[in-house]
């Protein structure tokens, strides 16, 4: 478990974003997500990466919508930030007609993240796991859509998974999303223990995008040249 500084307990959305430091630096930078942000990454790709995400929400949701009377859960679910249906009509455009749901064993990294959803035994977990992926969405997850936007000249379609009509400023929700988690009154090891399933949380997108890295030669795109 993390081990924190002796004194006052930390602000538990600091000791999130602090903790977790190294593990979102190592997932940004994998092989996969470099190319994705520059632009060079397939229909093909990006419709592989966006069936993993389908399992990974798939299970997030339902576990969060399962969990609303736990007192951490309700703190920070909010149906405005779902986004299984968005996924699907993405997958509609960029791979249309094609199934939306992966094999079985087609993506071993996203079955272990989705096991991982699924055996979440205590609401500080899914918490640890909500804030990974929503507040992800709503932060770096914009650059996403825009060079996507911007690489396939889409004017929008496409990428219904960056859009979040219900929430128009990014900035003051994740400003409250923040103050609400500083408030659960979580004590030292609470706050560890949170901060160790962001880690978690973030070594389990690094797996898929090693993984999806794994194929970068089919999944590259041919950039066209000015």
């Amino acid at each position: 478990m993390t081990v924190l500084d002796a004194g006052p307990t930390p602000a538990l959305s600091t000791a999130m974003r602090e903790g977790s430091r190294a593990e979102h630096e190592d997932a940004e930078g994998s092989t996969f997500m470099s190319e994705l942000l520059e632009g060079r990454t397939s229909e093909e790709g990006y419709a592989a990466y966006l069936r993993r995400l389908r399992c990974v929400y798939a299970a997030m949701e339902t576990a969060l919508r399962a969990r609303t009377d736990d007192p951490l859960v309700a703190a920070v679910h909010d149906p405005a930030l779902e986004r299984l249906a968005a996924i699907d009509a993405d997958l509609d455009h960029w791979a249309p007609g094609a199934p939306h749901d992966l094999a079985a064993d087609e993506s071993p990294a996203a079955a272990a993240y989705v096991s991982r959803l699924e055996g979440a035994a205590w609401g500080g977990d899914l918490v640890a796991h909500h804030y990974t992926r929503y507040l992800g969405d709503l932060s770096g997850g914009q650059a996403i859509g825009r060079v996507l936007d911007r690489a396939f000249d889409l004017d929008g379609a496409g990428t219904a998974f960056y859009a979040f009509p219900e929430i128009p400023k990014p900035k003051p929700y994740k400003d409250a999303y923040r103050a609400r988690l500083d408030e659960l009154g979580l004590d030292a090891a609470g706050v560890a223990r949170v901060v160790d399933e962001v880690k978690v949380a973030f070594r389990l997108n690094q797996a898929l995008f090693t993984e999806l890295g794994e194929r970068i030669d089919a999944y590259r795109r041919v950039v066209p040249q000015d």
